[in-house]
């Protein structure tokens, strides 16, 4: 079984490690399947800028125990090698708990953990360390660890003097260097659809050589050799194959999973792409829009001059049906304030202004006020938040009057809360259009997908 790499807590090093596996593969021919633990579209994507396989999410409270079964033995079935990158610390979970942890899915799939750990400054320490995860819980198995910020043999050699009587295989020590060090932004990694930087593939192809032991560290990443669970049944959609939906992406907006276009494709709706940073009007087949997050408020300036791509929104708004989430449904406010303070002009179709705030992150709990297009009254669905802005509403009574008159008054569609928090309304939605901060899984949320497919079949007229 593949292992999962983790790590005591966040950056201490499991994105660099996991490239440098991947790299090294790709530079001897191997597939390596990837996969990430968590809602995390950052990592994910510079798992699948290399050339190998797209690295794929792993993620117990969005998509449930059996989906992500199914999920990792149907994609790591395909390739002999696969790894999954942990999230955080190892049982960092749902708030306090370890709950959709990086622990909970090697529980999950059995699958043994590989321990990276900054080792800057410490020694005996890290010994500690280890053996205080190791017995924190004993159905857990670590078998393996590698050393970061480990930068002269002396180092080395005193924590192989610690550890020489552990039983746990060290599998590498990496040196501190600046040219495998990932750039990082606001919400972490620097996608490289976002003018990342390029991974340099053959250098952290040599690094790897030289600082790993890639041969006794890949007889953990071998494939299974079967899968070991039942199929998730779907629900019969009902499709009209000549309504096709229209999804943005481009440099501005990219958080979406990989498993939402191939759910969609697999049920033989046709899929556009749509760029709104090439100022490109929507496709004009198109009867529905997907305007999945990602990062409006750094092009503000430039999404605001795209002048044909928001007439080109602002008309689809009166036929189609609209599904925008966090970065996307900024751009459907009025303005988006940029962080010097300046206002730049959004396509104007819901009553707010966007601006920079504190950072909202985390799973959330979600029940419907009502029925949607996308969930029905007390229904009770799961996402995820990851934005540092906010929302002003800037309803003048004119505003009232107007949606008043044409019976488009809009509500939220729910309300959302996270961990020991209380429910809070959030979201825009009428007939034709849903808009909220959180995002969803629709591909291992059946009845979620079952609503939304059936709101891009319905047919607006251009009156209505």
């Amino acid at each position: 079984m593949p292992c999962v790499i983790s790590s005591p807590s966040t950056d201490s090093g499991k994105t660099t490690l996991s490239l440098l596996i991947s790299c090294w593969a790709f530079s001897k021919g191997i597939k390596i399947q990837t996969f990430k633990v968590g809602p995390d579209y950052l990592d994910q994507q510079q798992l699948s800028s290399i050339g190998q396989p797209i690295c794929r999410n792993l993620d117990i409270f969005l998509s449930g125990e059996e989906w992500v079964k199914e999920s990792f033995f149907k994609h790591s079935l395909k390739y002999e090698f696969s790894l999954i990158e942990g999230a955080m610390g190892l049982f960092d979970g749902l708030g306090a708990t370890s709950y959709s942890s990086t622990a909970n899915i090697s529980k999950l799939l059995k699958a043994p953990v590989i321990f990276i750990v900054n080792a800057r400054g410490q020694v005996a320490s890290l010994l500690a360390t280890v053996r205080g995860f190791r017995n924190f819980d004993s159905e857990l198995s670590i078998k393996g660890i590698i050393f970061n910020n480990v930068n002269s043999e002396r180092h080395k050699k005193l924590i192989k003097e610690v550890f020489k009587n552990e039983d746990i295989e060290i599998l590498g020590f990496l040196p501190s260097d600046s040219k495998i060090t990932l750039n990082k932004a606001n919400l972490g990694l620097i996608s490289p659809l976002d003018n990342g930087k390029e991974i340099d593939v053959e250098y952290f192809a040599n690094f790897a050589e030289r600082n790993l032991d890639v041969f006794s560290l890949f007889k953990f990443l071998k494939s299974p050799e079967k899968k070991i669970f039942n199929s998730v049944s779907l629900i019969d959609f009902n499709i009209n194959k000549n309504k096709p939906i229209a999804i943005a992406e481009d440099k501005i907006f990219h958080f979406q999973y990989p498993e939402t276009k191939e759910f969609l494709s697999e049920l033989g709706i046709p899929l556009i792409s749509w760029s709104i940073y090439d100022d490109e009007e929507i496709p004009h087949d198109a009867s529905s829009l997907i305007i999945p997050g990602g990062f409006p408020e750094k092009y503000a300036d430039h999404i605001s001059n795209s002048i044909k791509s928001l007439n080109s929104l602002r008309k689809f708004r009166k036929n189609g049906f609209i599904y925008a989430e966090c970065g996307g449904m900024m751009i459907l406010g009025d303005f988006i304030k940029d962080e010097n303070g300046n206002n730049h002009k959004m396509s104007g179709i819901l009553p707010f202004r966007s601006k920079k705030s504190k950072l909202s992150v985390g799973y959330r709990y979600i029940e419907g006020l009502k029925d949607t297009p996308i969930i029905k009254q007390n229904q009770l669905i799961r996402g995820h938040e990851f934005h540092y802005w906010k929302i002003e509403n800037n309803l003048s009574i004119s505003d009232l009057r107007k949606t008043q008159h044409q019976k488009k008054l809009l509500s939220s569609p729910w309300k959302i809360k996270s961990w020991k928090t209380e429910y809070k309304d959030e979201g825009f939605f009428d007939e034709k259009l849903h808009a909220s901060w959180i995002h969803l899984h629709l591909p291992s949320s059946p009845e979620v997908a079952k609503n939304f497919i059936d709101a891009t079949q319905i047919s607006f007229s251009k009156d209505s």
